[in-house]
């Protein structure tokens, strides 16, 4: 029996586009036996997701917890940890105010720049989501500044170093991987080889967060290309890290593309064992 498993999936309680219950049944109408919701620094949807789960998907807590490193933004996807362990919940409560903060800042930037774009127009489209930069971009392109929302990502706009864009918090990527084994969780650095205009994380640095108790590494991601998941395999091995993946799906934003990149069960189960913070949930 084929057991297809999706690790990396968004809703529109971070910048995902569609609830987390229609995330679920989308998981489940494109094949996926497993799927796990993992919003960036909020375990928000959860219990909608879980509350309606489609028969036969097993749904995996999740969460993608936003840090940085020597500059370089870093993204940390966390599994079956307990949500409620102080020190977790209080940086994610902390990383969600800057992220208001920041998403502040840069709408009056763009406000100064001419572009028409509200606080009130961008707080509709997060519509009581954790407000991200692709929420600006959407509100960018519905007021005709740009043509699609990925063009914000630039430095004429939004993009890093661009005339509107603005720092937030975000935590060393060591100082999370102890907070998320604190809470029962297991730690996997999101897409390290993306990419286009994302950090290429160097061997070296990856081989120190494993040394700094890293669970995992995300080699199967739409985003990279073939022969850097053939390094990130290789160097996983050498590590000893498990090799996981998912979609990476932000609905609308990505093409509703949920389910097109899979992990390997055994790989799904090397994370489940050395978890002990929440256990997958099936109806």
């Amino acid at each position: 029996m084929i057991v297809r498993i999706d690790l990396h999936t968004h809703s529109s309680v971070s910048d995902g586009t569609d609830p987390p219950v229609d995330v679920m049944r989308q998981a489940r109408a494109a094949g996926l036996d497993v799927v796990a919701l993992t919003d960036h620094d909020t375990v928000g949807g959860h219990l909608a997701a879980f509350r309606d789960l489609p028969a036969g998907l097993t749904f995996v807590p999740g969460m993608e917890l936003s840090c940085r490193l020597d500059g370089h933004s870093v993204h940390m996807l966390a599994y079956l940890f307990d949500p409620s362990e102080p020190e977790l919940a209080e940086e994610c409560q902390r990383i969600r105010d800057d992220r208001v903060r920041r998403a502040e800042a840069m709408v009056a930037r763009l406000v100064e720049l001419g572009t028409g774009i509200t606080w009130e127009g961008v707080s509709a489209i997060a519509d009581g989501g954790v407000v991200g930069r692709p929420h600006i971009a959407r509100a960018l392109a519905t007021g005709g500044v740009i043509d699609e929302p990925a063009r914000a990502f630039t430095k004429e706009w939004i993009g890093m170093g661009g005339r509107a864009y603005v720092g937030r918090y975000a935590l060393d990527p060591v100082r999370a991987i102890a907070l998320i084994r604190s809470a029962g969780g297991v730690a996997v650095v999101a897409h390290p080889r993306a990419g286009r205009d994302s950090w290429m994380m160097p061997d070296d640095v990856l081989a120190g967060l494993a040394a700094n108790g890293l669970t995992g590494v995300e080699v199967r991601h739409p985003d990279q290309d073939s022969s850097e998941r053939a390094r990130l395999q290789v160097l996983a091995d050498e590590l000893g890290l498990v090799t996981s993946g998912g979609s990476d799906d932000h609905g609308t934003l990505t093409g509703h593309r949920i389910g097109c990149e899979t992990v390997l069960p055994e790989s799904y189960e090397r994370l489940v064992e050395q978890s002990t913070g929440a256990v997958p949930v099936r109806i």
